[in-house]
């Protein structure tokens, strides 16, 4: 049986797999979706301690503490910022990587660093506004949600540590060896939050890079054809 690890986004939390998982286990594969510190079913664990740093020390634990090996680790959005970290930490572990939509940092980099700077602007804003000066309020959902989930995600996703976003990530260069591809996701919309990143990996020697026609979040919005995008990848790449 093959063991994915997915890493959310930011707002979000293992809530947000929800449409996949029958289709994994259909598929006899194993779907690990854990919820970082502060966020969803964890949210009572927030506070000015949260930072990039604990988000990975949150997935590597499940690694650790499960004893996973021979992962397949598929990183949306922020979950970027997350993986990349992990892999760089725990690269024995990690059998292939999938970006999807995803934050591609350098060493040195921060999440804020890969936004727009209207997006970053919009950000610092609405955390002294509305955040309290530490925390970023949920972004808007793509206009595509399905109805059930629009509401599902309203009810559920909480504000974003700043701390997760300000916080570089230091790499030592462990992971480079692990096959990798991003998946591009081309109806962004108005603002492309992940062209930096993809425009990254695109030139990134070894790796694989596709498009996919889907808003930002594809696990959601057309959950079928994205997990038979993630095992053909899966299998492909092995």
């Amino acid at each position: 049986m093959a063991t994915f690890l997915a890493i959310h986004g930011a707002w979000s939390a293992g809530w947000a797999w929800w449409r996949v998982h029958p289709l994994f286990t259909r598929a006899q594969a194993r779907l690990l979706t854990p919820t970082c510190t502060g966020l969803g079913e964890r949210s009572h664990l927030l506070g000015l301690h949260v930072d990039l740093g604990l988000h990975i020390k949150d997935m590597a634990q499940v690694i650790e503490n499960e004893d996973l090996s021979d992962i397949v680790l598929i990183a949306h959005s922020y979950g970027g910022m997350v993986a990349t970290g992990l892999a760089d930490r725990l690269p024995d572990r990690i059998k292939q990587l999938i970006y999807v939509d995803a934050l591609l940092p350098e060493s040195g980099e921060s999440a804020l660093d890969l936004l727009p700077s209207a997006q970053r602007v919009g950000i610092m804003q609405a955390v002294h506004e509305k955040g309290f000066g530490w925390l970023i309020p949920p972004s808007p959902l793509p206009s595509d949600t399905p109805l059930r989930d629009r509401e599902l995600a309203i009810s559920r996703r909480g504000p974003q540590p700043l701390r997760t976003f300000t916080e570089s990530l230091e790499l030592r260069g462990h992971a480079e060896h692990i096959p990798t591809t991003y998946v591009y996701c081309t109806d962004a919309g108005p603002i492309d939050s992940f062209g930096l990143s993809a425009a990254r990996a695109k030139r990134r020697r070894g790796w694989h890079f596709q498009e996919l026609a889907a808003s930002h979040n594809p696990h959601i919005t057309i959950p079928k054809a994205f997990a038979a995008l993630i095992f053909s990848i899966a299998s492909d790449r092995a």
